[in-house]
């Protein structure tokens, strides 16, 4: 009966080689699928090189622009761009005492100051008609003029327009406090001579 014994161990031995025929098939197919063939794009990979939102900026615009507000503006926005996204400037708008090339900066405050008796455009103290002067305006005075204030020499005039270009306008007095060489003393001293 060997013919016997071997029809046996066949039918025994068929299901085995067939389940690990089909083990072997099924395991490919997940190889397969789990490595992805070179070049191709995986959604990790594509996720990744999505591209990235362009960075922003929060600036405050005040003064004499048609809609005083807070702006988002993209990170290499100039203070022009602050202004136009404002509404623009008004008429009583000092726009000369703005830098409008200046790039801005997060969190920072454009003030465009409106023209006024107490600020001429020029730069320049002006008489009154009982012959006092008007306080110099200190965002649109060359360092010619600031020289002429009392107890503001050539080089501290130069630091004051420094600071202003660096800075952007003086918004009170006291901001002179800032530039180098101007103490307590020398501030009370431009009270009334001097206006942001």
């Amino acid at each position: 009966m060997p013919s016997l014994d071997r029809k046996l161990a066949f039918a025994l031995a068929l299901p085995v080689f067939v389940a690990a025929l089909l083990w072997g098939r099924s395991s490919g197919r997940a190889t397969a699928r789990t490595d992805p063939a070179p070049g191709a794009v995986t959604a990790r990979t594509s996720a990744a090189a999505a591209p990235v939102a362009a960075p922003r900026v929060l600036v405050d615009v005040v003064g004499a622009v048609r809609h005083p507000a807070v702006y988002r503006l993209a990170h290499d926005a100039r203070v022009l761009d602050a202004v136009r996204a404002a509404g623009g400037a008004t008429r009583a708008a000092d726009i000369a005492a703005v830098n409008l090339a200046a790039p801005i900066a997060d969190g920072e405050q454009i003030v465009v100051p409106a023209r006024s008796a107490m600020h001429p455009a020029a730069g320049t103290s002006t008489g009154t008609a009982g012959g006092a002067r008007a306080p110099l305006h200190l965002n649109v005075a060359d360092a010619t003029a600031l020289d002429a204030l009392p107890g503001v020499g050539p080089a501290t005039a130069t630091r004051i327009v420094a600071w202003r270009t660096a800075h952007g306008p003086f918004r009170r007095l006291d901001d002179l406090l800032d530039v180098p060489g101007i103490g307590p003393v020398r501030l009370a001293a431009l009270q009334g001579l001097a206006a942001p």
